[in-house]
């Protein structure tokens, strides 16, 4: 029963991981360079509609996965230390 557990955690941790990569990358960075020196009051005006938009419902579902993987990988390390009964 322990390694059906193993199992499904396992592939949850797999899918999660894919999933925390493709959010992280498809951010945009928080570095503008010059034009963001330049242009800084635009940024302070449009970035109160932040949870709004786009990059805000990625930060959401980053921190969320983020969370979830967490869970899985401690959850993985409990069930690593559970001892296995041999079969006989």
């Amino acid at each position: 029963m322990i390694v059906i557990f193993q199992w499904i955690f396992n592939i949850l941790l797999i899918v999660v991981s894919i999933a925390l990569i493709i959010l992280v990358l498809a951010q945009q960075g928080k570095q503008a360079g010059l034009s963001g020196a330049i242009a800084g009051g635009a940024e302070t005006f449009f970035g109160k509609k932040k949870a709004r938009s786009i990059e805000g419902l990625l930060e959401k579902l980053t921190k969320i996965c983020a969370v979830i993987f967490l869970v899985l990988a401690l959850a993985m390390l409990l069930i690593q230390q559970v001892p296995v009964a041999p079969v006989v």
